[in-house]
């Protein structure tokens, strides 16, 4: 029954389409999770992507909120740094002896696997004639209806309706205005690098669309940053520690006006040690 259902949706866009939404809300509402995090799943996930490094585990150190988080970040890269190994590999702040920061490597590794996964990508076969657009031209933005209409790649709606919806309710509303409410940097951009767990589920539920569409296929240790979106939250990699961070104990958001794709804004957000923006 399942196997005839996807052999069906393969064919029928808007079946597609449908089965897309589903997988994104499930994305979105993890995002937003409130529930504590699974500290075991979390370790051993952050555990087994230093080991995919060639990193011993590191000590974890448990906080309720990226505001008690601050006194254990000294030392740790910035974005800033992380950028200095790709110009003259010269690290302006952090002295490892001449290593890279386990975070260069964690970032580095991650935009492999995606490029890797994205590489697996097969566009299903279009019920109309494509959407055209001019060379160096971007595609159009449109609502779904519009875009199925219009024959919108699949690949570009899933971008713009998946990828891109998930993004501006959990990275524009929700981390970001968080990382600059951070006490004791001067900028977002001074805050040492750090992974979001749950709320990385813009970039993993683009992913876990295409594969559970089959559409692309999983590589590496992608089902591990499954696991790790899935139990925890923030968490900044040190050489020899690591630094987590409890889930919210609240998060409020409303609804974007007029947005295509369930897009949220944040109301406020509160973690369990009483800090909140």
């Amino acid at each position: 029954m399942i196997a005839t259902a996807r052999r069906d949706a393969a064919l029928q866009p808007g079946l597609r389409w449908a089965e897309a939404t589903k997988i994104r809300d499930e994305w979105l509402g993890l995002g937003l999770s409130t529930e504590p995090a699974d500290r075991p799943a979390t370790e051993e996930a952050i555990a087994s992507i230093y080991a995919g490094h060639r990193r011993s585990r590191p000590e974890f150190h448990w906080v309720l909120s990226p505001a008690a988080a601050v006194s254990h970040l000294a030392g740790l890269p910035t974005h800033q740094t992380l950028r200095s190994y790709v110009g003259d590999g010269r690290p302006p702040a952090v002295d490892l002896g001449g290593a890279r920061p386990v975070a260069s490597d964690i970032a580095a590794g991650l935009s492999h696997l995606r490029s890797r996964m994205a590489a697996t990508y097969v566009e299903p076969p279009p019920d109309r004639k494509p959407l055209q657009r001019q060379k160096g031209k971007p595609w159009p933005v449109l609502p779904a209806d519009r875009a199925l209409d219009a024959g919108l790649p699949f690949h570009e709606l899933l971008r713009q309706g998946v990828r891109e919806a998930l993004f501006r309710t959990l990275a524009d509303a929700v981390y970001n205005p968080i990382r600059a409410a951070i006490p004791g940097f001067p900028s977002r951009d001074a805050v040492p690098v750090c992974w979001y767990g749950h709320q990385d589920a813009a970039w993993i539920g683009h992913a876990d669309v295409l594969h559970r569409l089959g559409l692309a296929a999983p590589v590496g240790a992608f089902g591990t940053w499954v696991t790790l979106a899935r139990a925890g939250g923030w968490w900044w990699p040190g050489e020899s520690h690591c630094v987590l961070v409890d889930r919210p104990a609240v998060i409020r958001t409303e609804p974007i006006p007029g947005a295509w794709y369930g897009e949220l804004r944040l109301r406020t957000v509160e973690y369990r040690d009483g800090w909140s923006i």
